[in-house]
């Protein structure tokens, strides 16, 4: 009895082992497909590399990219007949120099209702230098706009941006620093969302869309869809920006 016990049991075993290495096997063949993916997009956003920003070379060790993609941060009027999109890095020097040619004009534009401004905020420096200064910075920035105050902390940031390769916005207690130069803003929620990290998961998830979306750079800049920055042939200046959303306007 005991014989024809064990008889029986043995070819579930073997079944059972043979499932086994099937699935282990798949496990493999999906761990070198990834692996092909990610090779083959570096190689892809090396051999395009312009000098106009910074080149995201990798995805954050905890940037997963599951779940719905993350929404922008948008300012201005919704029925704007021109969107501005941009996605930067609060550690980027050329989103800076971006930002600090730009920023009247895009302030000009959005108070007179004729431009939306959607930013994706997004952390390939930490990615690329290491740190969580990107991170860290962007959140802040999200618990600023639950405030009220997006715009005004987000040029603060970036008027007061640290050479990159510092890291000193992984320092929380420094961006509680710079909301003192933002009227209102330095509030026990603001405190508690940017310490706590509130909006860490929007911030990863919004990093994910941004390596899986086909730019490399930051800044990106698009114009209803457009890419009109980086090209140093053409370059976009503020002035064109403002024709060019005037002309979506009329």
């Amino acid at each position: 009895m005991s014989q024809n016990n064990h008889s029986n049991r043995k070819p579930k075993r073997t079944a059972r082992e043979r499932l086994r290495q099937e699935r282990e096997k798949e496990r493999a063949a999906e761990r070198r497909k990834r692996t092909l993916k990610v090779a083959a997009a570096a190689v892809a956003v090396l051999a395009i590399a312009a000098g106009a920003g910074i080149i995201a070379t990798g995805r954050d060790s905890d940037d997963s990219g599951n779940g719905p993609e993350a929404r922008p941060v948008s300012v201005g009027q919704n029925d704007a007949p021109a969107t501005l999109t941009v996605y930067e890095d609060f550690r980027c020097p050329a989103c800076a120099a971006f930002e600090t040619g730009f920023r009247d004009t895009i302030h000009e534009l959005t108070g007179a209702g004729k431009l939306r401004v959607e930013y994706h905020l997004v952390t390939i420096i930490d990615g690329n230098l290491g740190g969580s200064g990107s991170r860290q910075a962007a959140n802040a920035a999200a618990c600023a706009r639950d405030e009220g105050k997006f715009t005004e902390y987000h040029d603060v940031l970036f008027a007061r941006q640290p050479a990159e390769t510092e890291d000193a916005y992984a320092d929380t207690s420094h961006l509680l620093e710079l909301a003192d130069e933002v009227s209102g803003l330095d509030s026990p929620a603001f405190r508690d969302c940017v310490t706590g990290g509130k909006h860490d998961d929007w911030v990863r998830r919004s990093n994910a869309a941004f390596l899986d979306s086909g730019y490399n750079a930051t800044p990106t800049v698009l114009l209803n869809g457009e890419d009109v920055y980086g090209d140093s042939s053409d370059p976009l200046t503020p002035e064109r920006l403002e024709e060019r959303v005037n002309d979506l306007a009329s």
